[in-house]
């Protein structure tokens, strides 16, 4: 039962409790179950669908290159299966790490779930990484099992770590083929995957440009896509979403998730190329685009997307550095029938803790939207401490079930980030009025904007 406004501190149009000086969501409640359940990220996600007599039959997953067209069955129960046999035949199991050194290939979603669901540790690397940088990455992380293409094996060190390409046949068979063991042999039980336990280890520059393993749990991944879930629009068809995103950087991480759980289509493009995207748009009716400004600033180019039906395109989101008003208004012009929904995140918060909800708040300028459900900020005076009111800039301070456990076997890092159970954004942001989040500075050298660190 909610209090009358004179009992309640908490402003219903800015979020701001005057007595504790939090900002608190105005967006609908989490949908999650208590943080003491064993549960699974893959699990939660697949229970978030909402399923209809034909919806298994419903394409997933679409090769830009190939068209080859996966269904949302057929993708979990290949899913299911490699989970199986990684365990059987590999000797996988609860807190494990694998590391994945890929780009964006169709059989990198079924890979990410098969690890999640049997309590194995993600560690995507980017593929444009260099030896070196992989080998800092790995000792990390620690992997006992690389998973990779026959481009990238050579980037791999001389380890004693096993490896297995992705793009094989082998692979192909541990998805499609129950090699598990004869009833006369023990099979291991699966095992019990709480939400505290570390789910992904993805990498972040933090304030010196030395990566760092940003330590995500299971509940972490599930806050993010139960955020987007608690504002989920209904559609008359599922979604045809292209992420020119990045499966290993958190942004293209959890709109993979999001994707699964809305049952979306997903149109997978392994090497981005604007003219490879305008034809994806045209051949597989893309509605929704998820893309750094590169790609805005990209297609307002005179005469860069002539020739090409880009009619079915109705939403864009934007990440990886803010977008300028000028590129933003340009886009507007250009493409009047798409809404464009900015957002603000980090490795640190699992993404967009702040984002755009809708075409009304699409046509607000310069705003990064509003706090996402769950999800508690504080603008805090960099200078006194002080805790600041709606309209007065400094830094910004967030906490929620979407904040990581920390940084691996970083302390120090960790104890810098964190105040109190607050995670420290480095950015000089303010709440208006009305709720809404405006991005106007950085406190620090370097920053994650929904994307890779900007100087």
């Amino acid at each position: 039962m909610e209090e009358d406004n004179n009992s309640n501190p908490i402003d219903p149009k800015t979020g701001f409790n005057s007595i504790s000086k939090t900002f608190h969501s105005l967006r609908p409640p989490l949908n999650l179950p208590p943080p003491y359940a064993s549960i699974s990220a893959a699990t939660y996600i697949l229970s978030l669908r909402h399923k209809s007599p034909s919806s298994d039959s419903l394409t997933f997953l679409i090769d830009s290159t190939t068209s080859h067209q996966i269904s949302h069955s057929i993708f979990i129960q290949r899913s299911q299966t490699l989970a199986t046999n990684l365990t059987t035949l590999h000797g996988l199991t609860k807190n494990h790490t694998a590391l994945v050194l890929s780009p964006n290939i169709i059989q990198v979603p079924i890979l990410y779930f098969a690890l999640l669901s049997i309590g194995v540790v993600l560690s995507p690397v980017n593929p444009a990484s260099s030896p070196s940088e992989i080998s800092h990455l790995i000792s990390l992380s620690k992997p006992i099992i690389a998973f990779t293409t026959s481009f990238l094996f050579h980037k791999l060190p001389k380890l004693s770590l096993g490896t297995i390409l992705i793009d094989s046949p082998e692979f192909d068979a541990l998805t499609t083929e129950d090699n598990s063991s004869p009833v006369s042999v023990s099979i291991p039980i699966p095992p019990v995957v709480n939400q505290s336990d570390v789910a992904a280890i993805l990498y972040s520059s933090g304030t010196t440009g030395k990566s760092k393993g940003v330590m995500l749990t299971h509940r972490n991944i599930m806050a993010s896509v139960a955020s987007y879930n608690a504002v989920r629009i209904p559609t008359e068809s599922p979604a045809v979403c292209l992420a020119v995103v990045p499966y290993f950087h958190v942004y293209g991480f959890t709109y993979l998730f999001k994707s699964v759980a809305m049952m979306e289509t997903l149109v997978v493009m392994e090497r981005f190329g604007l003219e490879k995207m305008l034809g994806a748009f045209q051949r597989f009716r893309v509605t929704n685009l998820a893309a750094a400004p590169p790609v805005v600033v990209a297609m307002n180019k005179e005469r860069a997307t002539e020739g090409y039906d880009l009619s079915s395109l109705k939403w864009l989101a934007c990440g990886g550095a803010p977008l300028g008003k000028d590129n933003l208004d340009a886009f507007k012009a250009k493409f009047p029938q798409v809404s464009i929904l900015q957002g603000y995140g980090l490795t640190e918060s699992t993404a967009g803790v702040i984002r755009i909800v809708g075409s009304d708040e699409a046509r607000r300028a310069g705003t990064t939207g509003r706090l996402g459900s769950g999800m508690e900020a504080k603008i805090v005076n960099p200078n006194t401490g002080e805790s600041m009111s709606p309209g007065e800039e400094g830094e910004l301070w967030v906490r929620g079930p979407q904040i990581m456990k920390g940084y691996v076997d970083d302390p120090v890092a960790t104890a810098v980030t964190f105040v109190d159970g607050w995670l420290r954004t480095g950015d000089i942001c303010y709440f208006d009025n009305e709720g809404f989040v405006y991005v106007v500075d950085r406190l620090k050298e370097l920053i994650k904007y929904k994307g890779y660190q900007i100087p």
